[in-house]
């Protein structure tokens, strides 16, 4: 299973790698555009942030097959070894099919239904990402999209891998590892969730108080 953080705060990354055992990092325009930095600064300070380990994945902007190749060229011109995410457009279908060709990894996005992710694992993406907690908003059932999508890898494009996006609550991300996920990306407000649930700190607290009053020390 493959953990990693949907965002472009540098500082948040440096603060929980030490904590996650992440695989690396997601990003998006609006993730970059609520930054304010620009792509070519903030993606080697995120690698820096992750200790030089794990994958980052970055976004093209353009709309046509041949500029999505163009940017996705210069995206790995800032990170060798970045993930191009193109969202799952039938332009974005032929240049994940034309990356492919090129040995370029990508990750297919803004995923809405399954048969859309599976288009994008038969064109080469190494990566789908449904988009779950959007599924839910628009009437649909993301996990279940997952789920549907999950079956349709393991039947026609095995090599590739369901990575799980927009997430709102740590129990929509649990029921997507439930279903067999192999990969999810968390936004931050959620992977803090998971490590500071209120029940668990009253409780470490009470446990500090006990010792404190039997020992008159709060360590060992």
């Amino acid at each position: 299973m493959e953990l990693y953080l949907d965002t472009s705060n540098v500082a948040a990354v440096r603060r929980l790698a030490p904590i996650f055992p992440l695989a690396g990092v997601t990003t998006n325009p609006s993730i970059i555009a609520n930054g304010k930095k620009p792509l070519a600064v903030v993606l080697p300070e995120l690698q820096e942030a992750l200790g030089g380990k794990g994958r980052l994945f970055a976004q093209v902007m353009a709309r046509d097959a041949e500029a999505m190749v163009d940017e996705a060229k210069k995206l790995r011109a800032i990170i060798s070894d970045l993930v191009v995410k193109v969202p799952v457009t039938p332009q974005g279908l032929a240049a994940i099919k034309l990356l492919k060709s090129e040995g370029i990894p990508t990750l297919g996005t803004a995923v809405y239904g399954a048969a859309q992710g599976l288009l994008a694992a038969l064109a080469g993406a190494e990566y789908i990402a449904p988009y779950v907690n959007r599924i839910d908003a628009q009437g649909g059932n993301g996990i279940q999209t997952v789920t549907e999508l999950q079956q349709l890898l393991k039947l026609h494009a095995p090599t590739a891998k369901v990575l799980a996006a927009s997430f709102k609550t740590p129990r929509q991300a649990l029921d997507c590892l439930l279903t067999g996920c192999e990969a999810i990306t968390l936004p931050l407000d959620v992977a803090e969730q998971i490590v500071t649930t209120p029940a668990v700190n009253a409780a470490v607290e009470k446990f500090e108080q006990d010792w404190l009053a039997a020992f008159g020390v709060a360590n060992l």
